[in-house]
């Protein structure tokens, strides 16, 4: 069966086609600037590396979804010959709350129940859900599954997932620390054991997903039980353009001498801080490239990050009562080796080092040296994997 996985922005929808016979990626494409002028759409066929490019305005994602699906029947540059060899669509979708520990079927009650959540992820879950409905209106009577950011993170324990506000916030409101960025841990929670040679209930580790959007969790026995993303993704680490852990004060503090209000500040704090806020960029490449001519705010940016990061490892490593591996993945835990270097050249105390020979851009597996006391590992993510396997489990099964 071939399985269609669609993860859609605000204004972008990622998509690739995989076929599930052997897991291989039919196509894969991006859809960007959706609803705003110059949308702009690629799709690259795995098999002639076939490449459809162009730029047209689309005013939504049922018409954007709709040029994906043209795209892969394409005649001569599609994947597929017909729309009758999708067997299913999978969806990523943000939040799923306490209502979805698993992936689910999309039926009307689940909808319903999903688009419920949508006062705990609006930036989000509202791309999801037209995501999810473009697939229904496009593709008829094609079975779509909702595979949840948060549900792998459901196994944390209360002490790891409650805040220090008045209980009835949690019991009313369930605001309580939810954790994102799951298809990628699962995927690479799966793959960790293999290269330690042991069984998953027998490992004990952390995962450092590292991009413009970043997170961490610690594993014990393939399940969660921390991680640093809290009821919205912008809790934990310094990243691209978010903040990360700030005194919720400040909000106030910052509020009370700008004029801002509570939306302009939260916007601020996702759109406009973090690498962005501190530096001349988002995109830790160009803060790098600032700090070695001198930038000292780029430099100071750098140094937030790295220690930010340590922080958390150290207490996660508390946490999993004394890690197996640290991982890194994604894209700057997959191809910023320096980075890494800086980041574990901190936890000399624990133990852990590097070998520079190991750690090398495109090398994944273990780079961590013969004697270190915890092995530190680089392990590609596939976020996509995830959602495709529950997809063809839970048709399957209809």
């Amino acid at each position: 069966m071939k399985i269609l996985v669609i993860n859609a922005g605000s204004s972008s929808l990622k998509f690739q086609l995989i076929d599930m016979d052997d897991e291989s990626v039919k196509a894969k494409g991006l859809v960007e600037r959706i609803g705003i002028e110059g949308t702009h759409f690629k799709q690259t066929v795995t098999e002639g590396n076939k490449v459809i490019e162009f730029t047209r305005n689309m005013a939504d994602h049922t018409e954007a979804i709709s040029a994906v699906l043209a795209a892969l029947t394409d005649k001569e540059n599609g994947a597929i010959a017909s729309l009758d060899e999708i067997g299913a669509c999978g969806h990523r979708v943000l939040h799923g709350g306490e209502t979805f520990k698993a992936s689910a079927l999309v039926t009307d009650e689940s909808m319903k129940e999903i688009e419920a959540l949508v006062p705990l992820g609006p930036l989000h879950q509202r791309p999801n859900i037209a995501g999810i409905r473009a697939c229904q209106e496009v593709m008829p009577g094609k079975p779509n599954v909702a595979v949840f950011d948060t549900a792998f993170h459901q196994t944390m324990p209360p002490k790891a997932y409650l805040y220090g506000v008045p209980y009835e916030y949690y019991t009313n409101l369930k605001v309580r620390r939810y954790g994102f960025h799951g298809t990628s841990h699962r995927f690479i929670a799966g793959e960790v054991p293999k290269y330690l040679g042991k069984k998953p209930e027998d490992c004990k580790f952390i995962i450092c997903h590292l991009g413009n959007g970043s997170s961490l969790s610690a594993i014990v026995g393939g399940k969660v039980v921390d991680t640093s993303m809290g009821l919205t993704p912008l809790e934990g680490i310094l990243m691209g353009t978010r903040s990360g852990d700030v005194d919720p004060a400040v909000l106030e503090y910052i509020m009370d001498n700008t004029g801002m209000d509570i939306h302009e500040m939260l916007n601020t704090l996702n759109k406009k801080s973090g690498f962005a806020g501190l530096s001349c960029s988002s995109d830790m490449r160009d803060v790098k490239a600032a700090a070695a001519k001198g930038d000292a705010q780029a430099k100071a940016a750098l140094e937030v990050w790295t220690y930010r990061l340590q922080k958390y490892i150290g207490a996660y490593n508390v946490a999993v009562g004394g890690a197996d591996a640290i991982v890194f993945t994604a894209g700057i835990g997959e191809n910023d080796v320096d980075a890494c270097a800086d980041v574990i050249s901190g936890l000399g105390f624990m133990g852990v080092k590097i070998d520079p020979a190991k750690n090398k851009r495109g090398v994944a597996g273990i780079i961590s040296t013969d004697d270190s006391t915890i092995k530190v590992l680089r392990i590609p993510t596939n976020e996509e994997l995830p959602i495709a396997r529950d997809t063809l489990e839970i048709v399957s099964k209809l």
